[in-house]
């Protein structure tokens, strides 16, 4: 790619939006024009605005830059973007987003529209047929960009294992999540509610896993998705580590493969982004661990730069067909990692 695309950040104060920024330097494809945050922040240069919570040094370049309103106007007069990753609260990026997926490709992390008809929900390595359907979107609402969105961070790392089970027929999924306090962005958690403490609750995270894995793991027609037809139960809770979401899977199947079987299945597993060696794709997005204490946040979180899944304790269950632990890192393929693969995904098919 000749010409690297420039793009905006919004809701670049935020821990997602940090990251984004930290993913992004030195990006071969793409190189961050816009830094767009609420009211409050615009106006400020970027160091003045927010806490760098990232491990690595804030970027000078990115120090300096002015703020600016996470509005299309303010955007605009600020430079010319060709794309926008965003990682706006919730309960603001509805309607924004929309403003903004009327003139651009947008990329989402939050969860506004991940269920609607005609808005993709992506995990490259498992639906990138899905990615199609903006234009369906662009059609029906009249839009020369589009909004295209990313999966909740514990939907991702268990839909990525799923896919190459659906060869045995999935059947029922029950998950146990144990998720970190970087999930609940900054400053998250109280230190009172957490220390010496697990929180059997996180707001809407298990409708979200429930109801977004079927969506994602389903079949495009070519107008809408067929949800899956698997049933699955989740009960989500936050622990006391700060990055990587650890789950606990246990799954019925049709048939009843051999545990050398599924191993080799998880292993061996890649999509498109391997094949097309998409920059941000890792080599392995299942990494397969073998040692019985495996696989752990502190250990494991970062496989494949925090874009792998890493899987072991893979074993038969006396009830379900078998049985597994799952790692991801939740800011990282769980977020802006994520959403920057899915851009990559969509330049690679020229639909943005």
């Amino acid at each position: 790619m000749s010409l690297k695309r420039k793009v905006a950040v919004l809701g670049a104060t935020g821990a997602v939006g940090q990251r984004f920024i930290q993913l992004l330097q030195g990006h071969p494809w793409f190189q961050i024009e816009v830094l767009a945050a609420s009211e409050r922040s615009a106006g400020k240069k970027y160091k003045d605005a927010c806490p760098w919570l990232m491990e690595t040094e804030l970027p000078k370049e990115i120090a300096e830059m002015p703020i600016v309103n996470a509005d299309v106007a303010s955007v605009e007069q600020a430079g010319e973007v060709d794309l926008v990753f965003s990682s706006l609260p919730g309960d603001l990026a509805g309607s924004v987003e929309e403003q903004f997926g009327a003139l651009y490709p947008v990329f989402s992390k939050a969860s506004a529209h991940r269920m609607d008809k005609d808005v993709p929900l992506i995990i490259p390595e498992i639906n990138p047929d899905h990615a199609e359907m903006v234009k369906i979107q662009q059609k029906q609402r009249g839009w020369k960009g589009f909004i295209t969105t990313d999966p909740n961070c514990s939907t991702i790392q268990l839909a990525i294992t799923l896919k190459p089970l659906m060869q045995f027929g999935l059947k029922q999924i029950m998950v146990s999540t144990m998720q970190a306090l970087s999930g609940a962005g900054y400053p998250g958690v109280p230190s009172l509610d957490i220390i010496d403490n697990v929180v059997p609750f996180i707001s809407g995270e298990e409708e979200k896993m429930e109801a977004e894995a079927l969506k994602i793991l389903g079949n495009y027609n070519g107008y809408t998705v067929q949800n899956a037809e698997f049933q699955l139960s989740a009960s989500c809770n936050r622990v006391n580590v700060k990055d990587g979401h650890l789950e606990s899977v246990f799954i019925k199947l049709e048939q009843d493969p051999t545990i050398e079987e599924i191993e080799e299945v998880f292993a061996k597993f890649q999509g498109e982004p391997q094949k097309l060696k998409l920059p941000s794709a890792p080599v392995n997005p299942i990494v397969v661990r073998h040692e019985n204490s495996r696989p752990q946040p502190r250990f494991d979180r970062d496989a494949g730069c925090g874009m792998s899944v890493v899987v072991g304790r893979i074993r038969k269950d006396p009830i379900m067909t078998f049985k597994y632990m799952c790692l991801g890192h939740n800011t990282i393929r769980g977020a802006a990692g994520g959403g920057i693969l899915s851009a990559e995904l969509y330049v690679s098919k020229g639909l943005a």
